[in-house]
């Protein structure tokens, strides 16, 4: 078994992108934009735009923090980005989700300017993507997809099952694992599925993007095959500082015997997505 090392393969992209900059800016060429808007004080979201503006130092970006309160109306919501959209000096802007209730995702992410839109969820990039045409890709499928390359794991035939179908993960990792270059065969499970267990036993790669702590246990997972964990559920833990510590969708201890390669939480997955999020910002920049 191998452990697939996201922290370590995460920091290779960001030093490959801060060569880029440095060499941009040595030639008379204006540093990366990146903007990142936060709203309200959500323990996790906290945390995910520090290590955003933290990897933009790293990458040689700027970065500007824009923080809004829980109560802010939709409609001024909606002004910001029009702003944003409009402002020659950002070259890409991530609105940091969850958003509160009575605020509606689907719109803001629509009101993103599409080329400015780095976490590659406007409506249009999805299309893109599924097209197969240029486009931001949404970072965490990406960033999977990047492990797999860096990792010379072979996809191309492969049977690729996936837990999940969400609109950030599931959805569009299915699109990016089928397409030409990556050619894997691929199954999507979700909570309606019937006989679990024996779907996934069929697959080469494995990736649980479920949101429910151990829930791919050592049964479901066949001798040999790649698991990807996309989980990240903070679960109460006295041992800790913090009291809690981060726990997978796969029950690591376990499953780990029967794999290949596995991704541990933390420093997997979650990595990938912060440094293909700075990947895009370079490429909007460009």
């Amino acid at each position: 078994m191998e452990l697939i090392d996201g922290k370590a393969t995460a920091a290779a992209i960001r030093a490959e992108i801060a060569t880029e900059v440095e060499k941009r800016v040595a030639e008379g060429g204006r540093r990366p934009h990146l903007v990142a808007v936060l709203v309200g004080h959500d323990g996790g979201s906290e945390s995910y735009v520090a290590n955003k503006v933290k990897a933009c130092a790293e990458c040689g970006f700027r970065s500007t923090l824009i923080r809004r309160e829980n109560d802010v109306t939709e409609s001024e919501m909606m002004e910001l980005i029009d702003n944003l959209n409009n402002d020659d000096d950002v070259d890409g802007f991530i609105i940091q989700l969850p958003l509160p209730a009575h605020i509606d995702e689907q719109k803001i992410t629509a009101a993103v300017n599409p080329e400015k839109d780095v976490d590659g969820f406007n409506p249009v990039n999805v299309g893109r993507m599924s097209l197969g045409l240029p486009c931001f890709k949404s970072a965490t499928p990406a960033g999977i997809v990047e492990l797999l390359r860096r990792y010379s794991i072979p996809t191309r035939g492969r049977r690729c099952v996936i837990i999940g179908r969400s609109n950030i993960v599931g959805k569009p990792l299915a699109s990016l694992m089928m397409q030409k270059g990556v050619d894997a065969t691929v199954t999507v499970c979700h909570s309606a599925s019937e006989g679990l267990a024996d779907i996934t036993r069929e697959a080469d790669i494995l990736v649980a993007a479920v949101g429910r702590p151990g829930f791919v246990t050592a049964d479901m997972v066949k001798p040999g095959a790649v698991v990807i964990d996309v989980g990240t559920t903070r679960v109460p833990d006295a041992s800790r500082k913090s009291g809690f510590r981060l726990s997978g969708d796969v029950d690591f201890e376990n499953v780990a015997p029967k794999c290949s390669y596995i991704t541990p939480v933390p420093g997997g997955v979650g990595p990938m997505t912060i440094a293909m999020l700075m990947l895009n910002t370079l490429q909007a920049s460009r």
